[in-house]
């Protein structure tokens, strides 16, 4: 059955074409659809949803979609892509695709068959091949993701580089995809039982946690029902005894198309600068980086524990940090290195991102000098020289600092760095 609502005019919009609603298909009359909209068989639009060919157009939006609750698909005056019948569209959606909650789609846009973009997710001016998985949070913007591909949550893609990086989908993921698909199956259908609330629940809590961080919660939901599908997706939906910050940090490692590695030392290994590795981390998965840190941790409690960037291409280092201390301190409140924008092109991560000559010596273990740094300053200090940037310092007294008059400072940090001893 199809339900129309009455979507709020525009300028113009009394001379836009009228939506195209396969009879199947089930429009929410809390749904706003304008102008060149063409619905397939079996589509779920569900309330809250903008759909508005006011300004791009035409959309299509192949059959058996799903477009949840807060969906805004929009597009540009300019700009168009060939759909999978070789017209020219504003927006493409393909068949068997669902877009989550609150997701935005905004035209030139092409989002393939079978493919699910998940809560809060942003596709601009990009294409989404066939099969792609987008978790929560992430931004497509300006690139063709390939077939198959797995985006992270908070993912930020926005260079070709990136997006041909990105890992496959796995088999967990599908289960994941489809479990979401299947409870909005049965809600559109209206099946309400004991049993499928007993089954939307522990999905619904992991949404939850992976917000608020909550592994007590977390675990007593995995107890109670062990075979819940929110137990075979746990590696989508990660959720550690990390701190927040850590998260980020590897996170946006792993979304600038950087491998992770993980290292400790003891109190005296650590004076020494004589790190031992935690083991190889194959996997470019947030989620399973995110469970060999925490191992790490875990093994090492007590110890020193680090987790640095490694530039694939040019084989070496480029950022670290160190996440746990002996006493139990490590990474909070810090902010996870980025490179100075001025280093950048328009895309996020490129060859001259970290383009500091290969001779350049690493600083990336301890400070053996004596220093009053915070142990903060001095870990920023060596992410900077590892990304091949140079330093400067600069002072002020209290009337040169409320007009920023600021003095560089003598001697230049070249000379300190030969007569001191960086590990």
């Amino acid at each position: 059955m199809v339900v129309r609502g009455a979507a709020a005019p525009t300028p113009g919009s009394k001379s836009l074409a009228q939506p195209q609603i396969d009879e199947t298909a089930h429009v929410h009359s809390f749904s706003n659809l304008i102008g060149d909209v063409k619905v397939g068989a079996n589509v779920l639009i569900a309330p809250g949803t903008s759909i508005r060919a006011d300004e791009g157009s035409p959309f299509y939006i192949g059959a058996g979609s799903k477009i949840q609750d807060g969906v805004v698909i929009h597009g540009l005056e300019q700009g168009r892509v060939v759909g999978d019948d070789q017209k020219h569209y504003s927006v493409w959606v393909g068949e068997d695709t669902c877009l989550t909650h609150m997701v935005l789609i905004h035209g030139p846009a092409y989002v393939g068959n079978n493919c699910f973009i998940g809560f809060r997710s942003t596709v601009f001016n990009a294409r989404v091949g066939d099969g792609c998985i987008v978790m929560m949070h992430a931004l497509i913007q300006d690139v063709a993701v390939p077939p198959g591909k797995f985006v992270p949550s908070g993912a930020v893609i926005t260079s070709q580089q990136q997006a041909d990086r990105l890992p496959d989908v796995q088999d967990n993921d599908r289960r994941f995809a489809a479990y979401m698909v299947g409870l909005n199956d049965a809600m559109q259908a209206g099946y309400h039982s004991a049993d499928q609330i007993s089954r939307i629940m522990p999905i619904r809590q992991q949404l939850e946690r992976s917000f608020h961080g909550d592994p007590a919660a977390e675990s007593s939901a995995r107890l109670s029902d062990p075979s819940s599908p929110s137990s075979s997706t746990s590696s989508s939906m990660q959720n550690t005894r990390l701190a927040p910050e850590i998260v980020d940090y590897v996170r946006q490692l792993l979304s600038q198309g950087l491998s992770v590695g993980v290292e400790y030392a003891d109190k005296r290994r650590f004076q020494t600068s004589s790190w031992h590795s935690c083991g190889s981390i194959q996997s470019n998965r947030d989620s399973d980086v995110l469970n060999a840190l925490e191992q790490c941790v875990a093994e090492h409690s007590g110890e020193y524990v680090r987790v640095f960037g490694i530039d694939p291409r040019a084989k070496r280092r480029v950022s670290e940090v160190i996440v746990q201390r002996p006493d139990g301190s490590g990474m909070r409140g810090a902010t996870a290195p980025k490179a100075d924008p001025a280093s950048y092109s328009s895309s996020s991560y490129g060859s001259s991102s970290y383009s500091a000559p290969s001779s350049q010596p690493s600083y990336g273990g301890s400070y053996s000098g004596s220093s009053q740094l915070s142990p903060d300053v001095i870990e920023k200090v060596h992410q900077f020289i590892n990304q091949g940037f140079k330093i400067g310092t600069e002072h002020a007294d209290a009337r040169r600092f409320q007009t920023s008059s600021w003095q560089s400072c003598s001697p230049t940090l070249k000379r300190i760095i030969k007569n001191r001893t960086v590990g």
